[in-house]
């Protein structure tokens, strides 16, 4: 009697921790990333950026389209139509604002003016159709000067890629009084393929401190030039590439908190001599692997 009891009590535990509906497992048909749109939040009051960022990292490359206001604090609003360049740390979400430390624009004229005052300047008008974004991962094509322009990063580095229409007129502006109001700065160029300095702001933080350092696929045109304030510091630098082929530019930045020396090992300790291509492949892995910890089951399939 007690056997037959036990057996009946293992039964009914059984069968009541079975699922009698036909749930299926999660199974991933495609990559998760696929089903990421990094638009969400950037316009209205979403105070979110399209651009490129790891889970964690310290870097957000990402397109800035707007200077100030709340619904700019960002950098990136939905509705505007003019890009100023491309910064290297953003807020998402937070209604305060702040960073946009570094900006570079690829362009085809030299230009210390940023076009926000209604005059030529280096912005460039763009068109949501030209433009495409996943995790880890940021395209526009600007229609002002035809420059094709993607984005990719690592925890503590970035790397752009432009593909100017010519091999002529090839030209970068750096801009490191941009949006926040500027304490410090330094812009110093090593080589033709090399520049390093700083950026302290001032926004929501009182004394950010952002150092950097940047690396170019090709030279840069000597002597090169710089956009000074009253005090001699070095606010803008003007680029011309030499690359009569023609060939895709890229630049590769490291940024640390700490110092220059910082940003320049987490530029060969994580970018190195790896190609846009693997970083961008190796940023999707990792952005897969964290979506794969939610897991959804259902049976509306």
């Amino acid at each position: 009697m007690i056997r037959a009891f036990i057996f009946l009590f293992v039964t009914i535990l059984f069968l009541g921790c079975t699922d009698s509906t036909n749930t299926s497992s999660a199974q991933k048909d495609k990559s998760l990333i696929s089903y990421v749109n990094p638009f969400i939040g950037t316009g209205g009051h979403g105070h979110t950026y399209p651009g490129a960022t790891m889970p964690f990292g310290m870097m957000q490359l990402s397109p800035d389209t707007r200077l100030e206001g709340w619904d700019g604090c960002s950098g990136y609003h939905y509705s505007d139509n003019y890009i100023y360049g491309f910064s290297h740390t953003h807020l998402s979400g937070t209604g305060v604002s702040d960073y946009g430390d570094i900006l570079l624009m690829p362009t085809d004229s030299l230009s210390f003016n940023n076009g926000a005052n209604g005059k030529k300047g280096y912005r460039a008008h763009f068109s949501h159709d030209n433009e495409f974004a996943s995790p880890g991962y940021y395209k526009v094509k600007l229609d002002t000067t035809n420059i094709e322009i993607e984005l990719t990063v690592t925890p503590r580095a970035g790397m752009h890629k432009y593909q100017y229409p010519s091999s002529e007129n090839q030209k970068l502006i750096i801009d490191l009084e941009h949006r926040d109001q500027f304490l410090d700065m330094k812009l110093n160029v090593i080589s033709k393929y090399e520049i390093k300095g700083y950026r302290f702001s001032k926004a929501w933080a009182e004394d950010q401190r952002v150092y950097f350092h940047i690396k170019f696929s090709h030279p840069i045109e000597t002597p090169v030039h710089f956009h000074r304030d009253p005090d001699r510091r070095t606010r803008m630098g003007g680029y011309q590439f030499i690359n009569p082929k023609n060939e895709p530019v890229f630049v590769s930045i490291g940024i640390s908190a700490v110092d220059e020396e910082g940003a320049r090992k987490n530029l060969e300790e994580e970018i190195g001599d790896k190609t846009f291509d693997q970083i961008k492949k190796e940023a999707e892995d990792i952005w897969e692997k964290q979506l794969e910890k939610i897991v959804i089951e259902s049976t509306n399939l």
